[in-house]
């Protein structure tokens, strides 16, 4: 499943996600924008995670004096797509 997600509150534009349908597994995660070493670093440590286990530990995360972040939109953008109420 291909994911664009467009992000808001923090540098990063927009989120690419790519989730293996079968397994619920993070094949590749791209930040349009954002922090690229911080960004990249996220991309590689999420890589072959499950979704929900992705979505339960960057959910919430702030950056700054922010209410959200680039771990925190990547959550909500899994979450609006592999977890729909």
């Amino acid at each position: 499943m291909k994911i664009e997600y467009p992000t808001q509150g923090t540098c990063a534009k927009a989120i690419l996600i790519d989730v293996d349908d079968t397994t619920k597994t993070i094949n590749n995660v791209t930040f349009i924008g954002g922090c690229n070493g911080n960004t990249s670093g996220i991309s590689m440590l999420v890589k072959g995670m499950k979704v929900d286990d992705v979505i339960q530990r960057l959910n919430g995360i702030q950056c700054g004096m922010k209410t959200t972040s680039c771990p925190d939109q990547l959550a909500k953008a899994l979450k609006s797509a592999c977890q729909p109420d």
